[in-house]
């Protein structure tokens, strides 16, 4: 069965900015991207290695990293009531369905006018008025069928709504439990206990579901990423002890995904990760990583428009000029800049434009409440 994966975490200001963590999430959604693009490759990438068919392990990071950064960010917040279920809800939605619906709309305008001109869409039957209604509404993940296509990878964000909106309850509960290592044993067992059920209700693994099943899978991961925020909020492991498990961690991670497929090592090997990364202190910041990092969402959200578009493009060239197999390579290859181009103009000239005007209203209206409250 196809994997897919994808990712949107907000940062906690707690951890710094320009640091590793944020390497690791710009290089796990090139990760993605090269994934995907993958398929369309002269020789699919997946065939040349098998380690080219494991990218839905950068989807893990991604959840695990989601759970993660919102116990950083919000955990404090939750405990002491400075932020409800609601603000929490509107601000997370506020981030991640603006950019969806604009990539939505941009496909149908591309999908429109390739129609028009008579360019023919491979496999029509992944674009759908369902799907993109589905899509737009940020529904697909919630065990729905029939809503893939379009902005597929975006299952992951539908996935992450639910996520968000147990978070609350779900760090109050893990708040309570003081021991670094029940709160590791905790999350790996729901990770553990998840692939159990899947293997026997749906008969596929936790990291092989349909995509409308994304809930199911993203739910123990995004639990193991809290697990492990919490254990860092309490200090541990030591600075020392978190520079060696870094190094281990991403060892075993290199040498699992050589020696084969190794899903449940390959997520501790993650994890480890995270918890590592997360205790060292960013001494020396970054500018270009922080940048890196904040365009890996909307590198995310982009690359299957950018593919849709640049690979239809490729197809009809290679219609109309015989082009030879090393030519077929280099043009494949210029989609990963091509992709990050593409992402730079979105998150320059319509995310952030989009996020600050939202920033502005939030402001605005907490003011006004304010002023009221006080009246």
């Amino acid at each position: 069965m196809k994997r897919d994966m994808s990712h949107s975490v907000a940062h906690s200001g707690q951890d710094g900015r320009g640091g590793a963590l944020d390497l690791l999430r710009f290089a796990a959604a090139l990760l993605i991207v090269l994934y995907h693009y993958g398929t369309e490759a002269p020789i699919a990438l997946a065939d040349l290695h098998p380690v080219f068919g494991r990218g839905y392990l950068a989807t893990d990071f991604f959840l695990i990293l989601s759970g993660y950064v919102l116990g950083r960010a919000y955990g404090g917040q939750i405990l002491s009531g400075r932020v409800g279920l609601l603000d929490f809800l509107r601000k997370r939605l506020t981030r991640i369905w603006p950019a969806q619906v604009m990539v939505l709309a941009a496909l149908g305008i591309v999908l429109g006018l390739a129609t028009l001109v008579g360019i023919g869409v491979r496999h029509p039957e992944n674009y759908t008025a369902t799907a993109f209604l589905m899509q737009g509404f940020l529904m697909q993940a919630w065990g729905l069928s029939g809503g893939g296509g379009w902005n597929h990878p975006s299952w992951s964000l539908s996935a992450l709504l639910v996520c968000y909106a147990a978070f609350p309850l779900a760090w109050r509960c893990i708040s309570r439990i003081t021991s670094p290592s029940a709160l590791l044993a905790l999350g790996l067992a729901a990770v553990m206990a998840g692939d159990l059920v899947c293997r026997r209700v749906f008969h596929h693994s936790l990291y092989d579901l349909d995509f409308s099943l994304g809930v199911i899978r993203a739910a123990p991961l995004f639990l193991l990423g809290i697990c492990i925020a919490r254990v860092v909020e309490q200090g541990r492991p030591g600075v020392a002890a978190a520079r060696w498990l870094a190094g281990l961690a991403v060892a075993a991670l290199v040498i699992l995904q050589i020696a084969g497929r190794f899903d449940l090592p390959s997520i501790i090997a993650i994890a480890t990760i995270v918890l590592a990364l997360g205790r060292l202190p960013v001494t020396r910041p970054s500018a270009l990583i922080e940048q890196g990092a904040k365009l890996s969402f909307a590198l995310f959200i982009t690359h299957s428009l950018t593919g849709m578009v640049w690979f239809a493009g490729l197809n009809v060239l290679y219609g109309v000029l015989p082009l030879p197999a090393w030519l077929h390579w280099v043009l494949w290859a210029a989609s990963l800049p091509l992709s990050l181009m593409a992402a730079g103009l979105f998150h320059r000239f319509f995310d952030a434009p989009v996020q600050a005007w939202l920033a502005r209203r939030r402001t605005v209206r907490s003011s006004t409440a304010e002023a009221a409250s006080t009246a």
